[in-house]
């Protein structure tokens, strides 16, 4: 028997490919496809053409695209911290499964293909995207879905564009509030590890830990800030620079819990009492922070309801976007809390073997 010919060898034509040969976002091709009236008659009439031409047969979520009905929102992450990411999922899983919204979850390497991933998700035929840390800041991500004419709403970024909807806290109230904690406490050689440089949550935070020591008259001593990455490994190597100096730091404030949490591991190597010797703070309030010894004092960021919030608003955008109403969009700022747990206190004096980590 003859084998037909296959377009693509034997994939079956996309709504993407529709879209490229009309000459139009996969969204516009939805709305033909559900027969909404928002699409002017002669992009209308290259849709149908293009469909035609390809003989192409729209499957059940392409059909769902417009109107009333299930919502299909995209999730693109890359986040290296697993901690975070549970509680991003528990909010966003359980928010999806009180209306009608199918989850489409891609994964992409930190740094690397997220647009190639972005693509997939475009390609697809998703009505939104939710963009968690780091991605929340990836500005060419978010410009490729504002091309195809998906809606987006971005998570966690201290300076959201204006052209998309946000959800966060003030980072760099929270990391000030910290700070004046320590201060308070009598720390007067706080040691800070920033996080990841390219996300703006980063440079908030470090810039409320200097707004916080600024206010007190204190100087801000450089050699007490070391780079990290939001990861365990990174905030290994920050924690071992910290822990160096001479004299070193009384205590420490890490941008978030995975870099906190290696901090305490540094110390427990060095022989170094936390939070005796040496008071370890974090931010986030993942599950990482009650896992280790000492559970770890931090500021809670709400990430499982910022999750939440972020989702609702990514479908009530989606389904204005389907009837053709305008959909402003929003900044969404939750509360954040100081949570204070086991690895503070105020500063003692120091025998110098113990600061120095010796035996």
């Amino acid at each position: 028997m003859a084998k037909k010919p296959s377009r693509r060898g034997s994939s079956a034509p996309t709504i993407a490919d529709v879209a490229k040969r009309a000459g139009v976002s996969p969204m516009t091709v939805s709305r033909v496809i559900n027969g909404e009236q928002t699409v002017r008659p002669l992009t209308r009439a290259a849709v149908e053409d293009a469909i035609r031409a390809l003989n192409y047969a729209p499957n059940s979520a392409a059909r769902s695209l417009a109107g009333g009905g299930q919502v299909r929102i995209g999730l693109l992450y890359s986040n290296p911290s697993a901690a975070y990411l549970s509680e991003f999922l528990v909010g966003v899983l359980d928010q999806a499964a009180r209306g009608d919204v199918q989850l489409v979850i891609e994964k992409c390497e930190p740094g690397q293909d997220e647009q190639r991933a972005a693509r997939h998700l475009i390609d697809g035929g998703v009505d939104g995207v939710l963009l968690p840390p780091p991605l929340s800041d990836a500005t060419e991500v978010i410009a490729l879905f504002g091309e195809a004419e998906v809606p987006v709403v971005v998570v966690a970024s201290a300076r959201p564009p204006d052209r998309v909807s946000s959800v966060g806290i003030d980072d760099f109230e929270a990391a000030r509030a910290m700070t004046r904690h320590l201060l308070a406490m009598g720390h007067d050689r706080i040691g800070f590890i920033v996080g990841n440089p390219n996300q703006h949550a980063s440079a908030r935070r470090l810039e409320g830990y200097r707004a916080a020591l600024e206010e007190r008259g204190a100087k801000v001593d450089e050699a007490l800030i070391a780079q990290g990455l939001f990861t365990y490994r990174s905030g290994l190597d920050a924690a071992e620079l910290l822990l160096a100096r001479d004299p070193s730091p009384t205590a420490i404030f890490a941008s978030n819990d995975d870099m906190a949490a290696a901090a305490v591991a540094v110390a427990h190597r060095r022989g170094v009492d936390v939070p005796g010797d040496l008071s370890i703070c974090g931010f986030d309030d993942t599950p990482f922070a009650t896992t280790i010894w000492p559970a770890l004092t931090t500021i809670h960021q709400p990430i499982a309801d910022m999750s939440r919030a972020a989702l609702d608003q990514l479908v009530v955008e989606a389904r204005d976007r389907r009837s053709g109403k305008p959909s402003p969009h929003r900044r969404v700022l939750l509360d954040y809390s100081l949570v204070r747990r086991h690895s503070d206190a105020p500063p003692r004096r120091r025998r110098p073997e113990v600061v120095a980590g010796k035996k």
